[in-house]
């Protein structure tokens, strides 16, 4: 489908502005794991001096390396990367969790932000049947509006864990972060890890 503005649009750049509304002002470098071509990534470089993305889909990381940036791109896996614990004041995620084993993953997110930094997540999960219906119904209609383009890493459909999961896991994994179900059948969470 042709985009309506000439601008890409689809469910997870939809929720893009919620990630970087959540970056701390002056911070040194941030992580976006599950980078694919790199469009959130090129997003937290203007406010970020140091950005690393990684993603496993090399075709994706490859456009994303054809920007004209001064990103670092990995091809590899955000889980046995070797990044040393506490390496970023800002680690990202995008529809990346349920690639991967959400507690597994969720913990090293969390091990790689040093103290005082901040997660930022947007995933997908499974919701019960009326959620499903009014989120299609929503998807439908901002398709309409807005067109959508088609990312080129690999999908996961339908998501591994429910939003009653997820909620679980930030509540046990990262304790007093902020996690919300959206409509368009994602949830975020927010994290600040502590400095203590």
């Amino acid at each position: 489908m042709t985009l309506k503005s000439g601008r890409r649009w689809n469910h997870n750049i939809h929720y893009h502005p919620r990630i970087l509304r959540a970056v701390p002002a002056e911070v040194r470098d941030a992580l976006d794991v599950g980078c694919g071509e790199g469009m959130l990534a090129r997003a937290l470089r203007r406010r970020v001096p140091k950005v690393t993305g990684i993603d496993l889909h090399a075709p994706s990381v490859e456009e994303a390396a054809g920007y004209d940036d001064d990103i670092d791109y990995v091809v590899g896996d955000f889980l046995t990367h070797r990044f040393e614990p506490g390496s970023f004041d800002v680690v990202t995620s995008v529809a990346t969790l349920h690639h991967v084993d959400a507690e597994t993953g969720l913990a090293r997110l969390r091990e790689l932000v040093r103290p005082g930094g901040v997660l930022a997540v947007v995933g997908l999960a499974r919701g019960s049947l009326p959620y499903t219906a009014r989120g299609m119904a929503a998807s439908t209609l901002h398709r309409l509006v807005k067109g959508h383009w088609e990312h080129p890493s690999p999908t996961v459909w339908p998501p591994p864990e429910t939003f009653t999961r997820m909620r679980e896991l930030s509540e046990d994994l990262l304790p007093g972060s902020h996690y919300r179900r959206h409509v368009l059948l994602r949830y975020s969470l927010v994290w600040r890890k502590p400095t203590g």
